[in-house]
């Protein structure tokens, strides 16, 4: 069972955060020109359409919008009894060449994202992959690094993060969860 501990984002900090993350992401790129956005299944699939309609927004621009479902590129499946949800990728357009910017809600041991590299590598051959998340919590188990980063949350090994967005859980708030004290 886990408690809250601590709020560490709220409703209008997520909207500034995605703000920033945004302009950052133009701002490093010099422009929108060559950029593909993709969003990691779940959480970074929402996160990658707001950061994607700001960008559009600012650069009054159209920009091809990606989703990946990193399941069956994950290390953690050997010896799990239950079959993978998969939930489908889905990258309607060439990425060969283009600055991809990676979008996930939360950065952890770095295995999601070395996942996510695999299937990208695998439907092309992108100039660039850039790595944008929402939070970056530290304990980092393989060398992976985020280019963009909205708030860096350092955590013990036993706290957890819990990122809702409104789109997937009727509200905007990311949350520092901590273990209960078992008497």
């Amino acid at each position: 069972m886990r408690k809250i501990k601590a709020k560490i984002i709220d409703a209008a900090g997520m909207e500034r955060t995605i703000t920033r993350l945004a302009h950052e992401i133009l701002e490093r790129n010099k422009g929108s020109h060559n950029i593909v956005i993709v969003g990691i299944r779940t959480r970074g699939e929402p996160l990658a359409k707001r950061i994607a309609k700001k960008i559009e927004t600012v650069e009054h621009v159209q920009l091809q919008i990606g989703f990946l479902d990193i399941t069956l590129y994950r290390d953690d499946l050997l010896g799990k009894l239950e079959q993978p949800q998969m939930k489908g990728t889905d990258i309607l357009f060439d990425l060969n060449g283009k600055d991809v910017v990676l979008i996930d809600d939360v950065l952890y041991t770095g295995r999601t994202i070395r996942a996510a590299l695999d299937g990208l590598t695998d439907i092309g051959r992108p100039r660039t992959i850039q790595l944008a998340v929402l939070i970056d919590r530290g304990h980092r188990q393989l060398p992976i690094k985020a280019d963009f980063v909205g708030k860096n949350v350092p955590t013990s090994a036993d706290e957890s993060i819990r990122v809702h967005l409104k789109e997937t859980d009727g509200e905007d708030e990311v949350l520092l969860m901590h273990p209960e004290s078992q008497p």
